[in-house]
């Protein structure tokens, strides 16, 4: 540890970004056998070189849902580009796999709406983002926070219509909040689905639900997360929830929760009593 040693350390390091931003731009192949090799910890470097971060960040490269591929092939500045007018955030997923994200029903509003969002699934990627906030002054934005601006998304019509059904659904949303009680943080009508019944989503400052199943497969101790429960009032299963009489109601919520669950990637405390409840349902 001396001057002249963090003088060649930054040397060293500024030349060799220089190497891979020119390699990135004209030589766009070999690029992408070297990010297949050395991607994962460049990711590292946003964390561990802060003067550099910027320049290491225009570096990165992710899959995303405009190319339907686990490729990891798009930088940032290409996600900025095609970015839609009047957008003001980059958005991601984080998830377990390629798959589990891009099949998410966290999607579904991105896709009518052709938003294009990131999709995370290296295991380094949550410690990346813990200092990776903004890129070029748009913020990175997680569309399975609940706390996601999603008004931003709708028009004055698709305002209108949310606001009318969540007044119309607060009598099923008030019987799911007393058949689910302490199992979740709260029940609310959804504007971020389109195909799916259900979702659940943690608010905008709480350990993604990733990173919380990372924590514990490491042993460490990790904070219990109660999930939000987004719910489509329009999809069919949900409007035959709404019809249910008290007596089967709990079942149904359950069933609810427990779908949504899965399909965020979580594994159920109990799954045979999932099964169970599932078997008695598609019997009756």
């Amino acid at each position: 540890e001396s001057k002249d040693i963090d003088t060649l350390r930054a040397g060293c390091t500024k030349k060799v970004l220089g190497l891979l931003e020119d390699m990135a731009e004209n030589q766009k192949d070999k690029y992408v056998t070297f990010w297949k090799e050395f991607g994962k910890v460049l990711k590292e470097g946003v964390g561990e070189d802060h003067t550099n971060k910027e320049k290491i960040a225009g570096l990165l490269r992710f899959a995303s849902t405009q190319s339907d591929s686990p490729a990891q092939t798009v930088s940032l500045a290409d996600y900025i580009g095609r970015m839609k007018e009047g957008q003001d955030k980059i958005y991601y997923l984080s998830a377990d796999s390629y798959a589990a994200a891009a099949h998410s029903p966290h999607l579904e509003v991105f896709r009518r709406k052709g938003l294009e969002v990131l999709l995370l699934s290296d295991r380094v990627d949550e410690w990346m983002l813990s200092y990776l906030r903004e890129f070029e002054g748009k913020a990175l934005a997680s569309v399975a926070k609940g706390g996601l601006d999603l008004d931003a998304l709708a028009d004055e019509e698709e305002k209108k219509q949310q606001a009318e059904a969540a007044e119309a659904f607060k009598p099923t949303i008030e019987r799911l909040k007393a058949a689910l009680g302490e199992r979740v943080k709260e029940v609310r009508v959804t504007a971020r689905l389109v195909d799916s019944p259900a979702c659940v989503v943690v608010d905008e400052h709480e350990l993604s639900p990733h990173l919380l199943r990372m924590l514990k497969a490491a042993g460490q101790d990790a904070p219990e997360v109660k999930p939000i429960l987004e719910v489509n009032p329009q999809h069919a299963l949900v409007k035959r929830l709404e019809a249910q009489p008290d007596a089967s109601f709990g079942d149904w919520a359950e069933l609810l929760l427990d779908q949504a669950m899965l399909a965020e990637g979580a594994a159920l405390k109990d799954p045979a009593a999932f099964v169970k409840r599932l078997n008695a349902l598609l019997l009756g």
